[in-house]
């Protein structure tokens, strides 16, 4: 595996972990890089159980609603990431226009 000079194999292993963790989190792998490294990842709108949430708006008087609001907003949107290792070794996540 040739990569490049300023990424070390401390480096390549905590990118290999933190897409690890973001697979574990709904994500997939759309486009990798193992020489630079990079990888953008997308994960898709997830469907919320709107009967449950709506029994537990009725069972709590309304104050389920905030949950279920905020859940909502969270998954509507189809989420697409850029991660990556810069040339001082550090992991970062950027978001990517998605359409």
């Amino acid at each position: 595996m040739n990569r490049y000079q300023f990424t070390t194999e401390k480096d390549f292993t905590k990118f290999q972990k933190t897409l690890s963790a973001k697979i574990r989190n709904g994500f997939v792998i759309i486009e990798q890089n193992d020489k630079l490294p990079y990888a953008v990842l997308s994960r898709k709108k997830k469907q919320i159980d709107s009967s449950f949430h709506l029994a537990m708006v009725f069972a709590t008087l309304g104050i389920w609603s905030v949950i279920w609001l905020y859940q909502f907003i969270i998954s509507h949107h189809k989420k697409d990431i850029l991660v990556a290792v810069d040339e001082d070794g550090n992991i970062f996540e950027e978001k990517c226009l998605s359409l």
